[in-house]
Formats: C-alpha cells, sequence, structure tokens
C-alpha cells in the first residue's frame, strides 16, 4: 500500500528526531507529584519552553501528577516513565472547551508537528467522577447543558487525549484509562502512529477506545481496548475529508457497543484499509461495522484474520441515508477472510457497568448482514473463509418473519435510522442476509447452528451476480432443509 509506504519513511524521520531530542524532568519546572496539587500551568510552562527552545521530552517520573487541560506543542513528546500517572482533576472547571474544536480534553494538540506521548505510565481521566461533578453543577444552574438522559453532553465532558490538524502523531506505550467522554480522539491529522498502548475506557457514557476523523496514514498495532462504546472506531465528520491509508495490525477489543466500526458520522468516507489479526471478544453489537449513511463512500477495505467470540453480530455493512445532503454514498471493493466467530444465545456484555441496551425486540438472533438500498446498492464484497457458529433456536411464536415476497417486502428500509444489526428486528435468516447489493462472493463458508431454527441460514434479496463456493451449513434436525434462498437475485455461477 503506498500510503504505507510513505508513512513509514516520514515515521522513520521522526524516530530519529525523537532520539536526538533533549529530556527535561517535569519536576525541575516545579511539577508536585503528590496527586493533590494542580500542575496544569507548571507543566504548560514546560511544554512552552520545550517548544521554544528546540524541542525534546518532558518527562514524568513515578508520581501522581494532577493536572486539568493542558496543550502539546511542536516537537514536544510527554514521556510518562513506568508508575507515572497524569491524574485528571475532577473538577469541571479545570478544563477548557476548545472553541476550534468545540470538544473538552485533558490533553489538546491543534496544529503541531511531531509530537508525541510515550512510555510506560498512564493517563488517568478519571472521568465517572469528573461527569457526576458536573452533573452537581449543571443541577445548580452553574453550567448550561441539555443534560440529556441524565448525563453532560459529550463535548462538554473531558477526554484524555484530543489532537486536530496534526502531523507526526506518535503514541506508544501508555496506558489510557477512564476518561470522561470519548477516550483519544485524532482529528484531521496526517501520518499516526499508535503502538502497544493498553486502553481501560469503560466507567463512563461514550467511553469509545480511540476515534479516529478524516486522518491520513495510520497505523494502530498491538494494543488491547477494553470500552464501554465503539472500540476502534474511524469517522468522517467533514464532506470534504476522507479517513484514508490506515493499517490495522494485531489488535484485541472488548465493547459494549462495536468492535471495529467505520461511523456512524460517515460524511467524507474511508478508503484503503487493511486490518489484519483482530480479536473481538464479549462485544454488544458487531464485530465489525461498516456504515456510509451520511454521503461518504466505504472503498478498498481488506479485513484479514478475526477471531470474534461471544460477540453479538460478527459483520455488518449498511448503506443508509441519514445526514446525505444531496450526496451519494456508496460502499464497494470490500474483502473479509479468514473469520471464526461465535454468536451467544444471551447479552456478551452482560455484568459490565456501562451494558448496551436491551433494544430492538421482538427478535430472534440477527444474522450477520449486508444491506444497501434499492437506490444505493453495496458494491463488490468477497467473504471468504468464514465460519460462524450461532446459537441457532429462531423461535416463530416469539417472532417471525416469512420468505413470502410480501414479507421479505415488509422489511423496512430505514434510510435515515442509526444503523445497528438489530435495527430491523427479526431478519428472515439465522446466518446471512443480503439486501440490494450487487457483486457479493461467498467462498468457503461454514455455517453451524447449535439448535435448529425456523429460519434458512442465508437468505439473498434483490442482488444481482451473488457468487456461492464451497457452502457448508450445519443445524440440528435440519436434514433435506433448503438453507440458500434467492429473491429477486441473479447468480453468476
Amino acid at each position: 500500500m503506498q500510503g504505507k509506504k510513505f508513512f513509514l519513511g516520514t515515521l522513520s524521520t521522526l524516530m530519529v528526531l525523537t532520539a536526538l531530542a533533549k529530556d527535561y524532568s517535569v519536576e525541575r519546572f516545579g511539577a508536585k507529584k503528590d496527586g493533590i496539587s494542580l500542575n496544569s500551568a507548571v507543566i504548560q510552562g514546560a511544554i512552552d519552553y520545550i517548544h521554544e527552545n528546540g524541542g525534546g521530552r518532558l518527562v514524568f517520573e513515578e508520581g501522581k501528577y494532577l493536572t486539568g487541560t493542558i496543550f502539546l506543542k511542536s516537537n514536544v513528546t510527554l514521556h510518562l516513565e513506568k508508575g507515572a500517572v497524569l491524574l485528571g482533576s475532577v473538577n469541571p472547571f479545570d478544563y477548557e472547551k476548545n472553541k476550534y474544536i468545540g470538544w473538552t480534553s485533558m490533553i489538546f494538540a491543534i496544529k503541531q508537528d511531531n509530537i508525541g506521548i510515550t512510555g510506560q505510565g498512564m493517563i488517568d481521566g478519571r472521568g465517572a467522577r469528573t461527569a457526576n461533578n458536573m452533573v452537581a453543577n449543571i443541577q445548580k444552574g452553574l453550567v448550561s447543558d441539555p443534560l440529556k438522559y441524565d448525563r453532560p453532553n459529550e463535548t462538554n465532558r473531558p477526554q484524555n487525549i484530543y489532537f486536530r490538524e496534526c502531523t507526526n502523531v506518535r503514541i506508544t506505550g501508555i496506558t489510557l484509562k477512564n476518561p470522561a467522554s470519548w477516550n483519544q480522539t485524532y482529528d484531521q491529522c496526517k501520518n499516526l502512529y499508535v503502538d502497544s498502548i493498553t486502553v481501560d475506557s469503560k466507567n463512563y457514557w461514550n467511553n469509545d477506545g480511540i476515534d479516529v476523523v478524516d486522518c491520513d496514514s495510520v497505523i494502530i498495532k498491538n494494543s488491547y481496548f477494553d470500552a464501554a462504546d465503539d472500540v476502534i472506531c474511524f469517522k468522517s465528520h467533514d464532506p470534504a475529508k476522507i479517513c484514508q491509508n490506515v493499517i490495522v495490525d494485531n489488535c484485541t477489543g472488548r465493547s459494549s457497543a462495536n468492535g471495529l466500526k467505520f461511523g456512524t458520522v460517515s460524511r467524507g468516507g474511508f478508503r484503503n484499509f487493511k486490518v489484519t489479526n483482530l480479536k473481538i471478544v464479549d462485544t454488544y453489537r458487531s464485530a465489525i461495522t461498516f456504515a456510509a449513511v451520511d454521503g461518504g463512500l466505504v472503498e478498498n477495505i481488506e479485513v484479514d484474520g478475526v477471531r470474534s467470540i461471544n460477540t453479538g453480530n460478527v459483520i455488518y455493512l449498511r448503506i443508509g441515508d441519514r445526514w446525505s445532503n444531496g450526496k451519494q454514498p456508496y460502499m464497494k471493493n470490500i474483502r473479509i477472510s479468514n473469520v471464526y466467530a461465535e454468536v451467544p444465545a444471551t447479552k456478551p456484555d452482560a455484568g459490565y457497568s456501562y451494558e448496551g441496551p436491551i433494544e430492538d425486540l421482538p427478535r430472534n438472533i440477527s444474522p450477520a448482514s449486508i444491506v444497501g438500498l434499492p437506490q444505493y446498492k453495496i458494491q463488490g464484497v468477497t467473504l471468504k473463509n468464514i465460519e460462524i457458529v450461532y446459537p441457532g433456536g429462531g423461535n416463530p411464536h416469539y417472532a417471525k418473519r416469512g420468505l413470502s415476497e410480501k414479507e421479505l417486502e415488509s422489511i423496512p428500509e430505514m434510510p435515515a435510522a442509526y444503523p445497528e444489526f438489530s435495527q430491523f428486528k427479526e431478519l428472515p435468516a439465522w446466518g446471512f442476509y443480503v439486501r440490494h447489493a450487487t457483486g457479493i462472493r461467498f467462498d468457503n463458508i461454514v455455517l453451524r447452528a447449535k439448535e435448529s431454527d425456523y429460519r434458512p441460514a442465508i437468505v439473498f434479496d434483490d442482488v444481482q451476480k451473488a457468487s456461492f463456493n464451497k457452502i457448508r451449513v450445519e443445524e440440528p434436525g435440519a436434514k433435506g432443509k433448503k438453507q440458500l434462498f434467492l429473491h429477486h437475485t441473479t447468480r453468476t455461477k
């Protein structure tokens, strides 16, 4: 991939610059590591000094450094040694909502170059306490906030990191914990390198693992994410921008939402991704969700090597028409291969402090789905070497969707709905459901149901150029049952 080659060359230069940079101890500038003294002004002064004097690393030795909002600047790296903790203040007034970005964060960087956060230390936002203190301030009339669902708006709660329009960003080794909102956002950045980080982001609402928005040339690898919301989430907020040239490798995630996700905001789109060796466990929604619902594109995406265990859904590809404003969304050239998945009969994130909601009922266990719109069909999807174990047990007396033309056409299009695998409620297949698509290839697909299900394994509806090779279905007591149902569908072979 051309983007990878360019990015690795830039990264090598950045690593050399980092190696030659001078180290400065934050304690030399007067920082206290007692976890009580507020260090925001001291840390900011140290960053400014290093920035103005040729760059270098601001080193945090073992201890707890209490801080509110700080701004990282060009040629400065925050280096957190083992046992060092950047500890978020629980006073909401110690954080800034930046006017240019429109969000609140502990660490900002805006239009800066050659920056990073490295080491074996931790950033702990203590977000639940901060958010609850903010609720108290809102109720006292000290802060204006709609307080929807009894929680402050996510833009008013501090993230741990928000970098916007930065170049050559390096995040390695650190642990990111307990934000009050999203965790770490990289927005319109170029040459982003994330390696060997640990994320524990499940102490409050909207706690994502990592959000990458309209960035170019990105590597995320060897990292672990435990999140209340989406794990590895790519977004496109600007219709004129695109998230592209991205590599994700050897990452593990758990979520009370989705694992690997494109969207939900998808105004520009996503292009040239390669995702390898991905493991998603105990996740409420889909292991993989690609959504083009706001006029954006999803194009040239390869996912190779997925292990999805105890996950509510495995694959959900969706075109919608929510905030498109006249743009025509499209999704094409998607390759997903070498997947092993197990879908449970029960709620996969049960017992976590922030669970996904019980919603979109009545329905039996939903199949993996590829769903476009009649006017915007999903194009060119290849699924190869896929094995999914389902619980089966679909009960027509609980929820039923038959295979007659009337019943199939009664499935709503829902173009403006929030895209989730369960949004259509009951679907007529237990393994795969494909609708409004062209050029869909199934190659070496194994579907296993632990119990019998009233539905067939695979249903295609309004699909052109469908291709099937080596399809195996195992379902107890289903001898002679037709497991592949095609409606208004043409096959290439």
